[in-house]
């Protein structure tokens, strides 16, 4: 295997034949003799789910790391860990993020029509493993490690962080697309905190480490 989506069979005199995974998860495969397809009947023999393998591809995708950040009725902070957000525009100062409609995030953000988003140091991962655990196991987290941006809750010494207000919320899926309007702002010093293969870490500057061992020797 080569690792493309589209799995070749082995030519044969003729008739080449290919098997792709549909959204099904099962392989549906035509075969092609002198440029006539006959389709042949899917069969459960082949691949992973879709589901396993869209996980799969998707914790290659390198992203930064950020906490969202809500007030909850009683005055306490709520966050949550996440990666699916993007920058939408320039003016408007619009970002993106994303928020399956099973968390409390979700139902907090519909609420209060406000969300902070913090963009988490490289040394901040304890914070982002914090937030990444179900509010019912993760405890208390230290009242130095929040700080206030214009009245929202934001996460203390991230590299930026961002008071947002919701402008638009469209479903999609199970999750919910909530584009907020940036209202304050704060940008501050450090490198980023990385997540790759579910995994958290940071840059390695790999020109630099190269030139550093060609000095070396």
């Amino acid at each position: 295997a080569t690792g493309c989506e589209v799995v070749c069979a082995p030519c044969a005199v003729g008739t080449v034949g290919a098997a792709v995974v549909g959204a099904s998860g099962v392989a549906a495969t035509s075969v092609y003799t002198f440029g006539i397809a006959t389709p042949v009947v899917p069969t459960q023999s082949v691949a992973e789910s879709i589901a396993e393998m869209y996980r799969d591809a998707w914790s290659r995708f390198a992203t930064g790391v950020t906490v969202i950040t809500t007030v909850e009725s009683s005055g306490a902070v709520h966050g949550m860990t996440a990666s699916s957000v993007t920058s939408v525009s320039l003016d408007p100062p619009l970002v993106i993020v994303v928020i399956g409609e099973s968390r409390q995030t979700h139902a907090l953000i519909k609420a209060t029509g406000r969300f902070g988003m913090s963009i988490l140091d490289v040394g901040q991962t304890e914070i982002a493993k914090h937030f990444a655990t179900p509010p019912e196991s993760r405890g208390e987290l230290a009242t130095e490690n929040l700080t206030q941006l214009s009245g929202t809750p934001v996460i203390a010494n991230a590299i930026a962080a961002m008071d947002c207000k919701v402008t638009a919320a469209h479903k999609a899926g199970d999750h919910t697309v909530f584009i907020g309007e940036v209202e304050s702002i704060q940008v501050g010093e450090g490198d980023p905190l990385v997540w790759f293969q579910r995994q958290f870490g940071g840059f390695t500057d790999s020109a630099s480490d190269q030139n550093s061992s060609s000095d070396s020797e």
